[in-house]
C-alpha cells in the first residue's frame, strides 16, 4: 500500500458507483434519451387490438354464438291494469238498419283576453272519425203491432221510428293534426297540466259527429232498409201484401 510522506497510507479517491442499484447518471454516465415514437408505436397496436376485439365481438353476435346485448337505459313498459269486472248484461233486441261514419276536424282555441298568445294560449286541430248507428227497437213492439188480414194474405206492422246511437269515436283513426300552447301552457304540462283537456276534444268531437249523423238522412235509411227486411221475410212465409209504418215516440 502506498505512504505518504509521513508514513501515513495514501488514499485515492474513486467515483462513487453502486453495482446495478445505483444511478448511471449520478456516477457521470451519460442521460439515456427515450427512444422517439415508442409511446405512439404503443398507443397504435393497443388500438388495433381493441378494434380486432369489437369486430370478433360483433361477428360472433350476428352468427348468433353471443346473446344480444341489451340497453342498461332502454325503455320498459309494464301493463299493471286490473282485470275487467263485469258490471251488467242487458238483452237487445235491435236491429241495426243503418250506419254512417263521420269525419270532423275540431278546432278549439283557449285564450285570456288581453294576455299574449306567445304567453298563454292553447290552440288544437284535432281530426276526428266516428260512427253513428241508427237501429229499430224490436223490444218496444206491442201486441197490437202487427194486425193480419182476414185472407191471411196481407199483413200491417207498426215499429217505433228509427234511434240514433251515440257517436262512437274511433280512436285508432282519430288524430292530433297539430298544436299550439303559449309558455305557461308548456310549464303548466311539466307540473300536471289539465288532464280534462283532452277528453273535452273527444267530446266536442262527437257532439258534432253525432250532429251531422241528425242531419244526414241515416234515419230514413234505417226505415227502408227495415221494411226491405221484413218485407222479404214475410213474403217468404206466404204474405203477398206486407205494409209496414213507423210511430213516432
Amino acid at each position: 500500500m502506498p505512504r505518504d510522506g509521513d508514513g501515513h497510507a495514501a488514499t485515492r479517491e474513486f467515483p462513487e458507483y453502486s453495482g446495478g442499484g445505483g444511478d448511471p447518471q449520478a456516477a457521470g454516465a451519460p442521460p439515456v434519451e427515450p427512444r422517439p415514437g415508442g409511446w405512439r408505436r404503443g398507443m397504435f397496436w393497443a388500438a388495433v387490438a381493441a378494434g380486432l376485439v369489437v369486430v370478433l365481438a360483433l361477428t360472433t353476435q350476428a352468427a348468433g354464438m353471443l346473446p344480444s346485448w341489451r340497453n342498461p337505459f332502454a325503455q320498459e313498459e309494464t301493463d299493471r291494469t286490473q282485470p275487467p269486472v263485469l258490471q251488467s248484461i242487458q238483452d237487445l233486441s235491435r236491429f241495426v238498419a243503418a250506419e254512417g261514419t263521420f269525419q270532423v276536424v275540431v278546432d278549439l282555441e283557449q285564450d285570456r283576453r288581453y294576455v299574449p298568445d306567445f304567453l298563454l294560449n292553447q290552440r288544437t286541430l284535432f281530426v276526428g272519425v266516428g260512427a253513428v248507428e241508427a237501429y229499430v227497437d224490436f223490444g218496444q213492439i206491442g201486441e197490437d203491432a202487427i194486425v193480419v188480414a182476414e185472407d191471411g194474405l196481407s199483413v200491417e206492422i207498426r215499429l217505433p221510428a228509427p234511434q240514433l246511437t251515440d257517436a262512437d269515436l274511433d280512436l285508432a283513426n282519430s288524430y292530433v293534426f297539430a298544436e299550439q300552447r303559449g309558455l305557461l301552457n308548456r310549464l303548466s304540462e311539466v307540473f300536471g297540466g289539465d288532464p280534462n283537456r283532452q277528453r273535452q276534444v273527444y267530446q266536442l268531437a262527437e257532439e258534432r259527429i253525432a250532429a251531422a249523423a241528425r242531419d244526414s238522412g241515416i234515419a230514413e235509411r234505417a226505415e227502408d232498409n227495415t221494411r226491405k227486411m221484413l218485407a222479404g221475410l214475410l213474403r217468404s212465409l206466404g204474405y203477398e201484401t206486407v205494409t209496414v209504418t213507423f210511430v213516432s215516440p
